[in-house]
């Protein structure tokens, strides 16, 4: 297990800062979600190309579907990795990062 610096130790506890760090990208996933879609409904509903309601009331085709859950299954990657990641709070995933770009140049 790594060494977290003092600066950086804001909870003392390295699962704590772990479980925070995953608070915060969900918390910030789903701000940014939540404002796009509502300005692409907004944006949709304004120009009469959705009917009010019509987004709440879609039921997707087998691919549509498939590509959402494929989309919700990267989300859920991007959160266990702040989990399971290791490295210093300065560069936490810098082992991850490198084993990126090796498996890409090789």
């Amino acid at each position: 297990m790594s060494t977290v610096t003092q600066e950086f130790d804001y909870f003392r506890d390295r699962d704590t800062g772990k479980l925070f760090d995953l608070l915060l990208q969900v918390s910030t996933e789903l701000h940014v979600t939540d404002q796009r879609l509502r300005a692409l409904e907004a944006l949709l509903v304004r120009n009469g190309t959705l009917a009010p309601g019509a987004l709440d009331a879609l039921e997707p085709t087998g691919e549509e579907q498939r590509v959402l859950d494929e989309r919700r299954e990267a989300v859920l990657a991007r959160l266990v990795r702040i989990i399971t990641e290791s490295g210093p709070a300065e560069h936490p995933l810098r082992d991850q990062w490198d084993a990126t770009l090796a498996r890409r140049a090789g």
